[in-house]
């Protein structure tokens, strides 16, 4: 029996472990990445465990997401990042290089090579044949040390595409289209790899669009052939000697095959407040849209802004509409200025945004209250936007200029005659603004930076083999990381100060749950279906413990926010019976006996000591998982370790 492309890199980097579905694996990381959201509280954790250099062939940090200094805060953590990278061992992207994911593509990504990111949108480096993850803070620590990353062996799916896209068709309604097929949870446990005929037409910008968007379906990453095209891909970035072939043999079995046609392929939207809410644009023709947002690590490529800029050209933007234009990279905004497309797109109206992660994440450019809001983005959570009550749909870049220019929803079909794009043989490659870092020789006498906002890693607490708790929070299913731990200007400065940061945990669905918590001194969550989508945020998973969540208890997890919860000592833990959801409430006294004894045999017994009724939960941990829970966390378990 063949491997498939996911199954040769993982054979080529298997630590530990056996390849067998539902198994736990170990893998050798070959690059890492952090963003600034979370990589204050990575390098932290790197420091803690009393590292001097990093291990990996590349580790790069990127200032993307807290742009906006309205305060010292971003500020201080970029100047600690920066001089944490420098003293470490770490490549540093400075503020307006651009979107980690959209760089590294562009500089750093290699076929074949493993990579995991503090970021769930971390396997858009799958559009170029990487095994690329999202991960949480702690693991990224753990690998740039020289530590395996360790994951459930995933099931493989395969996607085959066939045809054509049609004019006005792109990458974007792909995503949209198995995510209409799949939905946010049909990807758990699963690497999607993509090929077939119609792979053949599509650039590594769209297939990077692609593996991005596979996030959303709960996937573990998406991955395509590095074929000619990225080969292509990589000598015009300057870096053809990075390239070798990959993939599948054709004698490579899946768990599930799914079949697209791209010649039936119409525009596709995702309509609030999730990514697999898809209808096809045209039902929603004639919907008022207040705001266009086209950027974005899922569509800021040049590809996609030379399309924006076709459209738009001798154009001008409805008076009633915003629009807003964020290029993934400068080395996509300095192509634009140099061939004109700049002018095209100022021309019509919309504002330029910095190159960075901008609105997506809440950072600036939030709709007007009850406003719609068309997004070439990745997620429209309820309230991720920055505005409590604003629809924010998802959409390509030709549905979001199409919306621009006529002020509601409309088919870019009715836009006439798509332009023909001619893409560049060769980028314009200019890596002045990634640093490397200090010769070991210099590094160990650098002074590391740190501001008044940046606290200490909070203490987490090891699990006991008996626990009493209140049931301090009750939510439903779909329960995101936004949710937990909301993204936004107002909240994101503080990623790097957990109490802080605790007092909007859970804002959106209860905002007197931080105080609740802290008075309870510790507690149990109950949650229902995919709790923890969304991203790879581990302050979803410190917070809670900061607070003193001891337990979480739900239908089912997300892949990362489980992993996230174990390394932060929390244990997550599953209804046998799912109906057993209903009968727990808010406030009641809730009681696990015999903990570690139920650990090895995979049920727990809970009673509710108010209702006087018991549940069995379940779990399928890994030994070294207990013992993470029982040390009180990853961190503490390494240090003992």
């Amino acid at each position: 029996m063949g491997y498939t492309i996911a199954q040769k890199i993982i054979k080529e980097h298997l630590v530990s472990g056996e390849m067998t579905v539902g198994s736990e694996i170990a893998l050798k990381i070959d690059q890492t990445l952090t963003q600034d959201a979370t990589g204050t509280m990575a390098y932290l954790e790197f420091e803690t465990m009393g590292l001097d250099r990093v291990k990996t062939e590349k580790s790069v940090a990127y200032i993307d997401h807290n742009t906006l200094q309205s305060g010292f805060e971003n500020a201080d953590d970029h100047r600690y990042i920066q001089t944490v990278a420098a003293k470490h061992g770490i490549y540093f992207s400075r503020p307006g290089n651009g979107i980690c994911h959209q760089v590294h593509l562009e500089r750093f990504g290699k076929p074949g090579k493993t990579l995991i990111g503090s970021d769930s949108h971390t396997p858009t480096g799958g559009g170029i044949g990487m095994l690329a993850m999202g991960a949480g803070g702690l693991d990224v620590a753990v690998a740039m040390g020289g530590g395996a990353y360790y994951i459930t062996m995933p099931k493989m799916y395969k996607v085959n595409l066939t045809g054509k896209l049609r004019p006005f068709v792109s990458a974007k309604d792909i995503s949209l289209e198995i995510l209409r097929i799949l939905s946010v949870k049909g990807g758990v446990g699963a690497i999607i790899e993509w090929g077939g005929e119609g792979i053949k037409n599509l650039s590594v910008p769209e297939r990077a669009t692609i593996t991005n968007m596979g996030t959303e379906l709960g996937a573990t990453t998406s991955i395509f052939p590095s074929d000619e095209i990225t080969k292509a891909f990589l000598e015009a970035e300057g870096r053809g000697e990075d390239y070798i072939p990959l993939s599948s043999d054709p004698d490579a079995v899946y768990d599930k095959v799914i079949d697209i046609n791209l010649d039936e392929l119409k525009p596709l939207i995702a309509c609030p407040h999730s990514p697999d809410n898809v209808v096809t644009v045209e039902s929603l023709k004639g919907t008022k849209v207040d705001q266009v947002c086209i950027g974005s690590c899922t569509n800021s490529s040049l590809l996609d802004m030379l399309k924006v800029a076709a459209l738009l050209k001798g154009k001008t933007i409805k008076p009633t509409v915003s629009l807003s234009i964020s290029p993934g990279s400068r080395q996509v905004l300095s192509m634009l200025a140099d061939s004109g497309a700049l002018s095209d797109i100022l021309a019509s109206g919309a504002r330029l945004l910095e190159c960075a992660c901008g609105p997506c994440i809440g950072m600036g450019f939030s709709p007007n209250s009850a406003g719609v809001s068309l997004r070439t983005f990745n997620r429209n959570f309820e309230g991720r936007s920055g505005t409590a009550d604003a629809g924010v749909y998802l959409v390509s870049p030709e549905t979001a200029v199409a919306a621009a220019l006529t002020g509601e929803i409309t088919c870019p079909t009715l836009l006439g005659t798509m332009p023909e794009i001619k893409m560049p043989d060769n980028f314009k490659v200019d890596d002045s603004a990634v640093l490397a870092p200090a010769s070991p020789e210099i590094a160990h006498d650098l002074e590391v930076l740190r501001g008044p906002n940046i606290k200490p890693f909070p203490k987490a607490f090891a699990q006991e083999d008996k626990l009493t708790a209140t049931l301090a929070l009750k939510v439903g299913d779909n329960i995101t990381t936004d949710h937990i731990m909301p993204a936004g200007a107002k909240i994101l400065p503080y990623r790097s100060n957990i109490p802080h940061l605790s007092q909007f945990c859970f804002g959106v669905c209860d905002k007197t749950f931080p105080e609740r918590a802290k008075e309870l001194g510790k507690s149990f969550i109950v949650g229902g279906s995919n709790y923890g989508q969304g991203s790879s945020r581990e302050h979803a998973a410190l917070v809670p413990m900061y607070l003193g969540v001891r337990v979480v208890i739900a239908k089912s997890f997300a892949r990362i926010h489980a992993a996230n919860l174990i390394n932060a000592g929390i244990m997550p833990l599953s209804f046998k019976n799912a109906d057993d959801y209903d009968k727990l409430n808010e406030g009641d006294t809730l009681t696990i006996t015999d903990v570690f004894e139920g650990m090895d045999k995979g049920e727990i017994t809970l009673t509710d000591e108010t209702s006087g009724e018991s549940f069995t939960l379940t779990c399928s941990f890994t030994d070294r998982q207990k013992a993470i829970l029982k040390a009180g966390g990853l961190l503490q378990y390494t240090k003992l370790n």
